[in-house]
């Protein structure tokens, strides 16, 4: 692409890439290159969140053991054959000796659940049906067991060589629970992902605007972005519009495995992004047709993705989540996760232009007397989304003080009011 935008201050963009392809084209250049993160062997108790990068396999079976289900006493089951409440098979209790000892015959042993299973004991006869006989040893079972009754057989819950997980599995709380029930220590995973955020522009300060210049909110958002889906962000100070700058800053960040910049990639004066990126490696994408925020530009260099996020707080936000958020997941060799959404009922229409994907920020109400919660998804109907009215893409209020976005695939010219709608929220 070396020398395609030599004229783009005059002739803009000619193309807009679709969102879709340009995800597609983004992770085939990974892929190609065979970009991803390293992968590490670390502690069990550090491992929630991480990504496994290895198949996982049960080293032993779980319970090893037979072990009672119930609190009660175990048995010969065929001791109990017969016994009723009104005529209980009378057995010798044994206290709680060694649990390696056999049971005798015509005994039964006081266990709790979980306790392992005396030799020679096949079932356990429920607390509640047995009585024990004052002044003797003796204790009365007011039901027959069959053999394996409340027995929990060894590998019940999981068995020795049973599969239990695939490379690019993310780990859950539940998950590192199973992992130390069988054995596993030291789980291999993928190293999260490192991005340098680097917001740019001459105009940009980090306090006390003066005329013409704006806080700087972009890199803030999007490194704690990066945070939330699992990455480990720096956050840069800002760097101005300056070709050598911008290489310099670019240059710094390629030991991570991702750079992220704010603001310059469009097609203006100040826009140079776009050329630096060229000159330093090469540009795949520039241009998306997605509203708000099409001038995003999707580069590699020297290895590492570069992404430069539109300088438009809310176009920068929803380039992070197309773009950053799947990359983050595609360098720990998994998917990122369908954000969270709930279905509504449009207020007002949304307008769009054919052939673009349009994200419109909305705020949900519950519907009448609906008492649907908004941090899950609800039936159609229990909401209603109205269209906020500041719609700019340098309004970040119109993104915090929104609930989530509809997304007008490309197919549509907008989306009449009162038409069903799928929402997605802001957190995933």
């Amino acid at each position: 692409m070396k020398g395609a935008d030599s004229d783009r201050t005059e002739s803009g963009f000619r193309v807009r890439t679709r969102v879709a392809e340009a995800q597609s084209i983004l992770r085939e250049a990974l892929e190609a290159r065979d970009i991803r993160c390293a992968d590490e062997r670390i502690p069990l108790e550090r491992a929630d969140g991480h990504v496994l990068a290895e198949s996982v396999t049960a080293a032993v079976d779980v319970p090893h053991y037979e072990r009672a289900a119930m609190d009660g006493y175990a048995v010969r089951a065929a001791d109990t054959f017969g016994a009723t409440e009104r005529s209980p098979a009378v057995l010798q209790g044994e206290a709680e000796p060694d649990h390696d000892s056999t049971l005798q015959p015509d005994s039964a042993r006081r266990v709790h659940t979980g306790s392992a299973m005396p030799p020679e004991a096949d079932a356990v006869v429920m607390i509640e049906r047995v009585e024990e006989l004052a002044g003797t040893q003796e204790v009365e079972i007011l039901e027959g067991v069959a053999e394996g009754e409340n027995v929990a057989p060894v590998g019940e819950d999981v068995e020795a060589d049973q599969h239990l997980y695939e490379p690019g599995h993310r780990l859950r709380p539940s998950d590192l629970g199973l992992l130390r029930s069988v054995g596993t220590r030291q789980p291999l995973v993928a190293t999260r992902p490192t991005v340098g955020v680097v917001p740019t522009g001459e105009e940009v300060v980090q306090s006390d605007p003066g005329p013409g210049e704006v806080i700087e909110t972009n890199g803030l958002t999007v490194s704690r972005l990066v945070e939330r889906w699992g990455g480990r962000a720096t956050h840069r100070e800002v760097v101005t519009d300056a070709p050598e700058s911008l290489r310099v800053a670019i240059q710094r960040d390629l030991t991570k495995d991702v750079v992220v910049t704010t603001g310059g990639s469009s097609v203006g004066e100040r826009d140079l992004l776009p050329e630096v990126i060229d000159d330093l490696g090469e540009v795949l994408v520039h241009g998306v047709a997605l509203k708000p925020g099409h001038p995003v530009c999707l580069g590699i260099v020297e290895g590492t993705p570069v992404l430069a996020l539109p300088g438009y707080p809310v176009a920068c936000i929803i380039n992070a989540v197309q773009f950053v958020r799947p990359v983050l997941a595609w360098l720990e060799g998994t998917e990122p996760s369908p954000q969270p959404s709930v279905e509504a009922t449009l207020e007002r229409k949304i307008p769009s232009e054919p052939g673009t994907r349009t994200f419109a920020r909305v705020s949900l109400e519950a519907s009448g007397d609906s008492t649907a919660d908004a941090a899950a998804p609800s039936e159609v109907g229990d909401w209603v989304a109205t269209p906020t009215r500041a719609s700019g893409s340098g309004v970040l209020s119109s993104v915090a003080l929104a609930d989530g976005w509809v997304v007008v695939p490309e197919s549509r010219e907008g989306i009449p009011a009162r038409e069903s709608v799928t929402v997605e929220l802001w957190d995933a």
